[in-house]
């Protein structure tokens, strides 16, 4: 009834969301609370806590050396993933990833890694992340998962991570991603995808059918190699060839 009022009376509709993504791209959204150095497993970074206004979610960026004129730098947006992140979990590639680009980044001297909090199981939250483990220990893939528990299969939104490299003084970078989406949710807003580079890590039996669905269903690059071979059983970082 509404579309038919709207094409009668020649109206466009705007949804909730479409409110959201343009709010996004058009006002500041966080605010910088607070920063401070920190002594890591991989090296000095200072560490930068922003909060969302919108939610109040803080979120922190780990900044290693001087943004300088904020050209050509090494950049990992990183979604939350507390049970890779934190506990280990080998079901998936996440804790890995984030050790990994910290590691690059240091060797690199300069750089930055965006820790998207609220993005837990691609956006679905923990408890729903679970119940998919459980669906997928049933013999659903990750996509099958979410899509019976009615959920969406990625609703992550990067808007307020480069809102965050822009405050920082990044314009554009080198993306660490095996995850070409990532492209389009951060460009608009000020910044450009210069180059991508890989973070392989180590495919076990844990995590090869989560990794091999991505790359299948959802367009994962994994450096051109078309199998996912089983490496080791107890994933450890290593250096990919970029």
């Amino acid at each position: 009834m509404l579309r038919e009022f709207a094409k009668r009376e020649n109206l466009k509709i705007v949804s909730i969301a479409d409110l959201i993504r343009y709010r996004r791209k058009t006002d500041k959204l966080v605010e910088r609370a607070s920063a401070a150095r920190i002594p890591t497993t991989w090296g000095p970074f200072v560490a930068y806590c922003y909060r969302s206004v919108l939610d109040g979610i803080e979120h922190i960026a780990m900044v290693k050396g001087d943004i300088g004129d904020g050209k050509d730098i090494l950049v990992r947006v990183h979604s939350e993933c507390l049970t890779g992140d934190i506990f280990g979990s080998a079901r998936c590639d996440c804790g890995n990833q984030l050790a990994l680009a910290m590691q690059q980044i240091e060797e690199a001297g300069r750089g930055v890694l965006v820790y998207l909090r609220g993005h837990e199981g691609r956006g679905i939250g923990l408890g729903h992340k679970l119940r998919a483990y459980n669906l997928q220990d049933d013999g659903r893939d990750t996509v099958e998962a979410n899509e019976e528990l009615g959920l969406p299969v990625d609703s992550r939104e990067y808007g307020i991570g480069a809102q965050i490299l822009r405050d920082l003084g990044v314009s554009t970078m080198k993306l660490m991603t095996n995850n070409p989406a990532k492209y389009s949710g951060l460009k608009g807003y000020g910044l450009e995808v210069v180059g991508r580079v890989p973070l392989l890590t180590p495919i076990t039996k844990h995590n090869k059918r989560y990794l091999e669905t991505k790359r299948a269903k959802m367009g994962h690059v994994y450096n051109g190699v078309p199998n996912l071979i089983t490496r080791n059983d107890k994933p450890t970082p290593q250096n990919p060839s970029v």
